[in-house]
């Protein structure tokens, strides 16, 4: 199973970064590329624990419906985001925040396992990690600007 782990800096407080992150309006932001709206479940503002969010969005030329949900919170230090349903057949993304000195420091796991057996094992080697930690680290760029601009 493919793990993403990727660290990140912030010159903000704890508590708005963990915010930020848990923002349906700055995820639809982050992902304009991929079309990303929330249709159903919470579709705007701030998800909890417990709530659901569904996505469609086009990846690699095709359109896809990503339903998760937040199954742990634990607010300013952790939440995690599992699929319901969608083109993966498992994924968790766990977010954790913890501070140093004046900034946050934003830790992400993403675990994903894809359908297909050895032809999505051979996807995710060469194709799928890569592209999912451009989509990470995107999502993280505009959580930073967002939490530093204010």
């Amino acid at each position: 199973m493919p793990k993403i782990e990727l660290t990140t800096f912030i010159h903000a407080p704890i508590e708005k970064v963990f915010d930020l992150s848990r923002s349906i309006d700055l995820h639809m932001e982050s992902t304009r590329q991929t079309g990303e709206k929330a249709i159903a479940g919470k579709t705007s503002g701030l998800i909890g624990l417990g709530q659901t969010v569904t996505w469609p969005a086009k990846h690699f030329g095709i359109w896809q419906t990503l339903t998760s949900k937040i199954t742990e919170l634990d607010r300013p230090n952790l939440f995690v985001d599992e699929m319901v349903s969608g083109a993966f057949k498992s994924f968790r993304h766990e977010h954790h925040f913890t501070t140093s000195g004046n900034q946050t420091i934003m830790k992400d796991i993403f675990e994903f396992e894809t359908p297909l057996g050895i032809l999505g094992n051979i996807f995710n080697k060469l194709i799928l990690t890569h592209y999912m930690t451009k989509l990470l680290e995107e999502r993280n760029r505009v959580i930073r600007e967002a939490a530093q601009s204010c």
